[in-house]
This record gives structure tokens, sequence and C-alpha cells, in this order.
């Protein structure tokens, strides 16, 4: 990240409810380059093992790749489509060798030493960006419930208990439809921004107004404990997987 700033960053995984954990986060720093971040959740689907080996494909594929990345040289919006794309294609050949149907979300964001960032996503896990507790932006998800929203048909409330809400219609690992490719970039991250990646396990139970001012308030790793315990209780032992990163850009200390 460019001078002046500094990071600190925190991921949460809960089983929630469920019987198996197939969520599955990564934050890392770049092995060469200091200040260059990645940041994955990866929401795997199709059975436990299935959707399990979906998720970890994910990760596999942003280590190898991001090892190989070079901030100046290399594109990060490239980067992150050959997440996407070579991701999906292992998935699909794993659901081959397996007789399973695993798949994937995606939610990734990138941040350079020169303090710009790029996202993309698939699915329904969502990236926010905040700053000092305001939204700015949010991915929107490839879902059924969201076209709804889009039509007007029904509206963010509605759609948060809708009973076809789990519905989606692009991921990783779909067999007759590639996934979707949505991207953003945001050209100069300041002091006070966060970002954060999580699973539907988590931002359902949460208006973007309470997790904003949330994550203004406290340090990553706190806000994080906090974020999955409430989730929790929220869930009343319904819950499903959770998997969250958190990364902030806070002001260096000053100098006496």
């Amino acid at each position: 990240m460019t001078r002046g700033f500094r990071l600190a960053a925190a991921t949460g995984l809960h089983k929630g409810d469920r019987p198996y954990q197939q969520d599955q986060v990564l934050v890392i720093t770049h092995p060469r380059v200091a200040g260059c971040v990645l940041a994955v959740v990866a929401d795997g689907m199709g059975g436990r093992s299935g959707g399990r080996k979906a998720s970890d494909q994910v990760l596999l594929t942003a280590r190898q790749l991001f090892s190989r990345y070079k901030p100046g040289r290399d594109e990060p919006v490239g980067m992150l489509r050959q997440l996407l794309e070579d991701a999906h294609t292992v998935i699909k050949l794993t659901a081959v060798s397996s007789e399973q149907e695993p798949h994937s979300t995606l939610a990734a964001f990138l941040m350079n030493p020169e303090g710009d960032c790029a996202w993309i996503h698939a699915g329904d896990s969502r990236i926010y960006h905040f700053h000092e507790g305001r939204l700015i932006k949010r991915t929107k998800d490839h879902s059924y419930v969201q076209v709804l929203v889009d039509r007007g048909e029904i509206d963010e409330d509605e759609a948060s208990v809708h009973p076809q809400g789990n519905i989606l219609l692009g991921c990783l690992g779909m067999k007759s439809t590639p996934p979707p490719v949505d991207v953003h970039l945001i050209p100069r991250l300041k002091a006070g921004d966060v970002l954060m990646a999580c699973s539907d396990g988590l931002w359902h139970y949460f208006s973007p107004i309470e997790m904003g001012e949330l994550l203004a308030a406290k340090p990553p790793r706190e806000a994080v404990e906090l974020l999955v315990a409430e989730a929790r209780r929220r869930a009343h032992g319904g819950g499903d997987n959770i998997s969250i990163v958190v990364v902030k850009l806070e002001d260096l200390p000053k100098e006496d």
C-alpha cells in the first residue's frame, strides 16, 4: 500500500448449524511485494465433499496465480479473471472425475501497492466497500431474488427473507452456463476505507448500515468476531456456513 497507510486484516470461518464446512476464506500478502494483498471468499456447494472440493480449488488456484502476479507488469483485473476462469475449469473437471456436482461462489479483491484495488465476484458471496462507516459500493448477487429486486417486484428487505433466496443464476462449476464476470476498480483507496468479502451465511443477517458502523468502530479482528457471533445469534439454530475477510486502511501513527 502507498506510504501513509497501514493495513489491518482479519478472517473468520464458522460451520454455523450445518453438519460440515464448505466455505473457505483467504487473505495473503504477496511473497515478494509489500503492500500487495489478495483476499478470497469461496462458498462451496454440492454435497459434503463436493462443495469443499470446489472451494478448495478456488483457494488453490488463487494462491498459485497470486504467487506469479507482478504489480506494475500484470493487470489486476486480468489476474482475477484468470482466477475465475481457471477455478471454474478445474471444478468442472473435478465433477467429471468424482461423479459429483461441485460448485462455488467467488468473491475476491486485490490491493496493489500504489493504492488501487480490483475485485471480481460470481454467485451470492459479496464484497463491500465502506469509507468511515458509509457504504460506497457492494457487489450485486447473481441470484433469482436479485432479479426480482431489479425488476422492482420485491425490495431488499423482502429479498432477505424470500423462500427462494438460495437459487443462484451463476457461479463456478456450472456445466451449461459460464460463470458471470463482474469486476470493479477502485482507483485510489484512502485511510478509513474498509473492504469486506463474506458469504451469505453472514451478510444475510445485517444491513449495510450495521456492518459499516461496526467496521468503522472496531479493529478488524474484533469486528469479525462480533459479526460472526451476532450472525450465529440471529440464525436461531438455522445458520449456514460463515466466511468473512476484512481489510481496513488506517493512518500511520503520527511521529512525536
